[in-house]
Order: structure tokens, then C-alpha cells, then sequence
């Protein structure tokens, strides 16, 4: 047998000076030889820690066998059983910090882990190109009816399951198009909208029924759907917006990341004027944060035309919570930094818009709760930075118009909804919830995990009911 690579295989990329120019994808996909190349590098541990390591629980060795054949059906079909959204998930997950982080080769002296996103990816887009569905026999009789507010990735996931399994779904999304954070959130250039749409699609196919435009809360409460549902998952997520209430937040040109990335990538607001969404023309964007969020509103910034776009992030490097995939895209596209600098006060031009942002640096002491090292501000550091917009990327909070509707839900203190971590099961019987609306703002896949967990505990609550009322068989 051949010797392993020590580098993973490498991928096609449109050239950075190409790509800041467009909102198309930024990597372009394994070839099947490329990705049975990869394939190969694989050891087919018997253990397979990256198995444990993913939220889903993916055969991630079985998969991979089947590329390394060639036979992408049946790695399909591997995939199937575990994910929903596989060419999804392979564009979005931090692999890095997951399956890859604990494959046995990356562990080797200088040898990469087996690029396992990039595979998922190559089985995920093979399956919507293919047509590829599970061989299922869905039951003309259900053995329930189950509603899922919410279509971002966890209510996806859910409503993937319990249709697999014999179950009515249907799915309340409360905007015009279904996805969620999926939709709203993520870049064309890191998740093209024709993949969500396919991926929604196969949904779709298992019987899952989606009503868009539907608010639970004002449109219908929750009362009405749990008299017409035998239990329901709330997947709402956490897209209300957090400010850092600095002075000048109000001014024209200041936005969080909720309202920018809405307006690009939902609305198209990078077509304008093909599409009736105008993004204020800036030449000089300052972003505040360093996640992947943060990311996503840089380069969106750097694509429709700002001449310069800075980071500030009030810790290293070191400690950036951002994939290290965007973040060296983010620098080969121009993206300054400002490393250990926090913003302390925005500056009026003038006229009631944002002309700069006052900086202090700051010194990072002993780790805090999260594991990263403390900042605290440098007196006398101040300096400013001239932005003409500015985009908060802080994190976002609980989505409140369901919740404010619903006061038998318990919240935990910080507003999410308080739901059992094993389970899904909230204060309220027969109403589960996961995702974002339960951790707070978190990755796609661990979503995903939440719902194919609460997917087996709706089950399991219908057949009970279902036992209660003396109707089972």
C-alpha cells in the first residue's frame, strides 16, 4: 500500500483577489479522485474517536471506506442514517475542533488529520446532485402528529427523524424562507443558498410539511398548536441581537451582525438594485468580535465594496473562537486586525452617522469561565479608528416573541429556554426544545445533535401518550 500523505489533499479555491469580487463559493469541492485520495489516508481505526467526537454520531471510518471504493451511493447511505444536512454540515461544521481534532492520524508527528468535512461535503453535494434518497417506507397511517417551530438546522433535524420514523411533521418558520440561521446567517460564498434549498428539499420529500411566514406567538400560540399537535419542539434559535450600549451605538451606520447578515444574504442585498434590499455604500468597516459570525460580516463587507475592513477583537489570536479555516481566508482577503483592542465609544461625523470608533488596547490576564485568558483595558491607550460603518458581532440572544407568549415555559437566567440537556424536555409536558434557543448562539451541528436527540424522546412521549389514553395496540 502507498504511503500515506502527511498533508491532507489538496482543494481548489477561487484565488482571493477573485473571490472578494463575488459572493460565489469560496472552496470549490474534492473531485472524486481527489477524494478518494483523501480517503485513503484514513487508518479505519476499530475505536474511531472522531465517531465520539461528532454531535451526530456519524460512521465516520464506514463512510470513508466506501469514497476510498469509489462508491459514493453507499457512503451516501452511510451518511443518511445519521445527518440530514451532510452537504450542509460539511461546508459549516468546526470540524477542526471535533472529528478532526481527535483523529489518530493528526496525532502522528507531523502528519494533518483526514480531512473529514471535505468528504462529508463530497458525499453531501453527490447526494443533491444524484437525487439520492433513502430506500424508506413511510406508513400511510402516523403514528403522530408533531410540530416544530423553527427551520434552522436542530428543528430540520428533528422533523428529519420523526418523519423517518412514521410521524406527521410540520414545521411554523416565521420568515419567508425556511432555514433559519442556514438562510439568514451564513455567507453565500461559505454556504450557497442552493445547497440549503436542496438539503430543505429532501426534507420535504420524507412528508415534512413547512408553513412559512408563521409566527408562533401572534400568528398562532402555542395553545393552538398544542391542541392540534401530541407534542412540539421549539427550535427558534437566538437571533435578537446584542449591543455592547457603548456611547454613539445609535448612530446611522452602526448595525449588528443580525441585521447586516439578514440583509445580504436573506434579502439579497448584495444584488441591490436587482433586489430591493440597499446596504448603506461604506468604504471603511470596522467589525466588532472574533467569531465566525464576525467572519461572515468582514468579507460580506469586503464583497460589496468597502475599500478597508478591520476585526477588533478584545483578546489574541490565540484565543479567537472563529474556524482558523475563515480566518486565514479572512487575511488572504485583506482583512486587518486589531488584536487585544476593545471599541469604548463611537464617534459622530457630524451628521448623525458614524465617522469613527474610539479604541482602548487591552491586557490579558489569568483564563476566565471560557478557558480564555481575561482582557482588561490599558489606561492612557485610547487611539481611533476611522469607520464610516460598523458592525457588532457579539452574539446574539433568545428570540423573545414566542417566549413572552408562553409564560408556563421555565427560562434559565439567561433568558434561553430551560430544557434538559439529555432529553430536550422543557417545564411544560409534551413541549421539547434544542438549539440555540437552549445553549445560546453555538455551531450548526451541535443543533443537529439536540434535535436527533429530542427526535427519540418526542417518540418515546407520543407512545406513552398514546398508552395513556388507552389507544395504543
Amino acid at each position: 500500500m502507498a504511503r500515506r500523505s502527511r498533508e491532507k489533499t489538496a482543494i481548489a479555491e477561487q484565488a482571493p483577489e477573485v473571490r472578494v469580487t463575488n459572493f460565489n463559493e469560496v472552496c470549490l469541492g474534492y473531485t472524486l479522485d481527489e477524494g478518494k485520495l483523501e480517503a485513503a489516508r484514513c487508518l479505519q481505526c476499530r475505536n474511531a474517536p472522531c465517531i465520539e467526537a461528532c454531535p451526530v454520531m456519524i460512521d465516520i471510518p464506514g463512510f470513508i471506506l466506501q469514497i476510498r471504493e469509489g462508491n459514493l451511493e453507499e457512503a451516501a447511505k452511510i451518511l443518511k442514517k445519521y445527518t440530514n444536512l451532510p452537504a450542509i454540515c460539511g461546508r459549516v461544521c468546526p470540524q477542526e475542533k471535533q472529528c478532526e481534532m481527535v483523529c489518530k492520524l493528526g496525532k502522528a508527528k507531523n502528519f494533518e488529520p483526514v480531512a473529514i468535512g471535505k468528504l462529508e461535503r463530497l458525499v453531501g453535494d453527490w447526494a443533491l446532485d444524484n437525487d439520492y434518497s433513502e430506500d424508506l417506507v413511510l406508513p400511510d397511517e402516523k403514528k403522530g402528529k408533531v410540530a416544530v417551530v423553527g427551520s434552522g438546522p436542530s428543528g430540520l433535524t428533528v422533523a428529519g427523524d420523526l418523519a423517518k420514523a412514521g410521524y406527521d411533521v410540520t414545521i411554523f418558520e416565521a420568515l419567508h424562507s425556511a432555514g433559519g440561521v442556514l438562510s439568514y446567517g451564513i455567507p453565500e460564498f461559505r454556504l450557497p443558498k442552493k445547497i440549503v434549498k436542496q438539503e430543505i428539499g429532501t426534507i420535504e420529500k420524507l412528508g415534512v410539511k413547512i408553513e412559512t411566514n408563521v409566527v408562533v406567538g401572534k400568528t398562532i400560540d402555542m395553545e393552538e398548536i398544542m391542541s392540534e399537535f401530541d407534542a412540539c419542539y421549539l427550535a427558534v434559535g437566538a437571533g435578537t441581537p446584542n449591543f455592547m450600549g457603548i456611547s454613539g451605538t445609535s448612530l446611522n451606520g452602526v448595525y449588528s451582525s443580525s441585521e447586516y447578515l439578514t440583509r445580504i444574504n436573506l434579502m439579497h442585498g448584495y444584488e441591490f438594485p436587482r433586489f430591493d434590499t440597499p446596504i448603506k455604500d461604506s468604504k471603511h468597516v470596522v467589525v466588532i468580535g472574533g467569531g465566525n459570525v464576525a467572519m461572515d460580516s468582514a468579507r460580506s463587507a469586503k464583497r460589496i465594496g468597502a475599500e478597508k475592513v478591520s476585526i477588533i477583537y478584545r483578546r489574541s489570536l490565540e484565543e479567537l473562537p472563529a474556524r482558523i479555516e475563515e480566518y486565514h481566508h479572512s487575511v488572504e482577503e485583506g482583512i486587518e486586525y486589531y488584536w487585544q483592542t476593545n471599541p469604548v465609544e463611537y464617534l459622530d461625523d457630524g451628521t448623525g452617522a458614524v465617522g469613527g470608533v474610539k479604541v482602548v488596547k487591552m491586557a490579558l490576564g489569568e483564563p476566565d469561565e471560557s478557558g480564555r485568558r481575561r482582557p482588561s483595558p490599558i489606561p492612557g491607550s485610547e487611539f481611533i479608528i476611522e469607520a464610516d460603518a460598523v458592525i457588532e458581532a457579539i452574539g446574539q440572544g433568545a428570540n423573545k416573541v414566542l417566549l413572552t407568549t408562553f409564560p408556563e415555559l421555565k427560562l434559565n437566567k439567561w433568558g434561553y429556554v430551560d430544557a434538559d440537556p439529555e432529553t430536550g424536555k422543557t417545564s411544560v409536558p409534551g413541549v421539547f426544545a434544542g438549539g440555540d434557543i437552549v445553549t445560546g448562539a453555538a455551531t450548526v451541528i451541535l443543533a443537529m445533535g439536540a434535535g436527533k436527540v429530542a427526535a427519540n424522546e418526542i417518540m418515546k412521549y407520543v407512545e406513552e401518550k398514546k398508552v395513556a389514553s388507552g389507544k395504543s395496540k
